[in-house]
């Protein structure tokens, strides 16, 4: 059965907030959201421009304006909409949905990858000491841990127990 836009619109809403982690998981739900409702071309053609001062426009020049410019304001609403609170505030300036997609591809793409990078050196270089209890200090290995899965990095878990291990103190 072929849904409406309507229906799709409604099951859209049960999609996760994206709140700034792992871009790259929401960039494919939402470009496929957005293919669904024949919308995303967008996000990569300009805004059909108006003719010269005098030359009369076409019917067919002003209705794909038109729909260019209501499919872009779909484009926008559904992009904001995938967003939390926070991120909606921040990101709510730019006119076109181009841009706004460009701004989150440039900020969060970078940002993943750079985030990734320091927790895995944070991972590596982590060493325990005498000087705090075990307990704490693994807690602390465990919390880096965790950020590894809330980025989506698996970590075969044998690796992970001889890492620990190998992070013990002398002592």
């Amino acid at each position: 059965m072929v849904e409406s836009i309507p229906e799709m619109t409604m099951k859209f809403t049960k999609m996760e907030k994206f709140e700034g982690i792992d871009f790259r998981h929401y960039n494919k739900k939402m470009h496929f959201i957005l293919t669904t409702m024949k919308a995303v071309y967008v996000l990569t053609t300009p805004r059909p421009t108006k003719v010269e001062e005098g030359v009369v426009e076409t019917i067919g020049e002003i209705r794909r304006r038109q729909k260019w410019d209501n499919d872009d304001y779909i484009c926008k609403g559904h992009i904001m909409n995938g967003m939390s609170d926070a991120l909606f505030h921040i990101h709510s300036e730019p006119l076109y949905a181009k841009e706004l997609w460009d701004t989150l591809e440039l900020k969060y793409i970078t940002e993943d990858v750079s985030s990734k990078k320091f927790l895995v050196s944070d991972f590596n270089n982590f060493k325990m000491d005498d000087s705090r209890s075990v307990t704490e200090q693994y807690n602390e290995l465990l919390g880096i841990y965790g950020q590894f899965k809330m980025h989506h990095m698996n970590m075969d878990e044998s690796i992970v127990v001889s890492s620990i291990i190998d992070k013990l103190p002398p002592s």
